[in-house]
């Protein structure tokens, strides 16, 4: 199947989409309405608008806040142990499950591998069972999708930062990718670039992700401004391995390459190595 990310509800029922992705909320923030038509969408910890409130944000061992003003961030992240934080998000999650019973959970997890070390961190580590750090902060993400899939009776999709290499998810996010496959129906693992000249590393990264993963994943494409038969040739690439393939952000440029996909519908492209 096909899917698309999109923030136009209009666009979620375009018919060459299969399978619908609506950002209910964003790493900007920015909170809307979920749609019936359409798996929506939670940016769960990746949340800019955090950084309004500094009590809300991740920060290292030396204070050093989890914000996208800081290099290699994208955008600021949240302490996952925040409680009130937590209990938003549940009941933004709780309330797109009632709109359409599938629902997307995005930027789950810790910042970075030296986050986050904040005063409740650290005690409730202290305070825990655990004398690994790493496998406490995973079992403070499973708690979240555990809590999250509870209040979604439909499928569970959870998208994962885009490192198969053995051990990273778990050492830069606290993702046991085993433990959450109990709740989770499905992963999304976003490939994105911004021409798709060569897709040798889209394979080898796909390829990864079909060893490491025991659940189903589907492999989602950047759409914005990429030539069209570039796209395509990512697609078929990531169509050998995922479930399903998506296109994010740029819904006509997905929908032309889906179409140039179907015409193409009966040719073999060989099966991956």
């Amino acid at each position: 199947m096909y899917g698309v990310v999109t923030r136009n509800v209009e666009e979620t029922e375009w018919p060459e989409f299969d399978l619908p992705f609506y950002e209910v909320k964003d790493v900007t923030g920015r909170q809307t309405e979920p749609v019936p038509g359409a798996v929506n969408m939670v940016s769960c910890f990746g949340d800019n608008n955090a950084a309004d409130d500094p009590g809300l944000v991740s920060v290292d061992d030396e204070g050093n806040p989890a914000t996208r003003e800081r290099t290699y961030f994208d955008w600021t992240y949240v302490c996952p142990t925040n409680d009130d934080y937590r209990e938003g998000m549940l009941s933004i999650i709780e309330a797109c499950a009632e709109a359409n019973g599938d629902v997307r959970l995005d930027d789950v997890g810790f910042a970075r591998p030296e986050y986050c070390h904040c005063d409740r961190c650290d005690e409730r580590f202290a305070a825990s069972d655990y004398e690994d750090r790493q496998a406490w902060r995973a079992s403070v993400i499973e708690s979240f999708v555990a809590e999250a899939a509870d209040r979604i009776p439909g499928r569970v999709y959870l998208t994962l930062f885009p490192d198969p290499y053995p051990g990273h998810l778990y050492e830069r996010a606290g993702i046991d990718v085993d433990a959450l496959s109990t709740h989770v129906d499905e992963f999304v693992v976003p490939l994105y670039d911004m021409a798709y000249s060569t897709t040798y590393w889209l394979k080898t990264i796909a390829s990864g992700f079909a060893d490491l993963l025991p659940a189903p994943f589907s492999v989602e494409l950047y759409a914005v401004d990429v030539d069209v038969e570039n796209l395509v040739k990512a697609a078929e690439v990531a169509d050998a391995y995922g479930e399903n393939v998506v296109f994010g952000y740029d819904a006509g440029n997905a929908r032309a390459a889906v179409r140039r996909l179907q015409a193409n519908e009966g040719e073999s492209f060989g099966e991956p190595a």
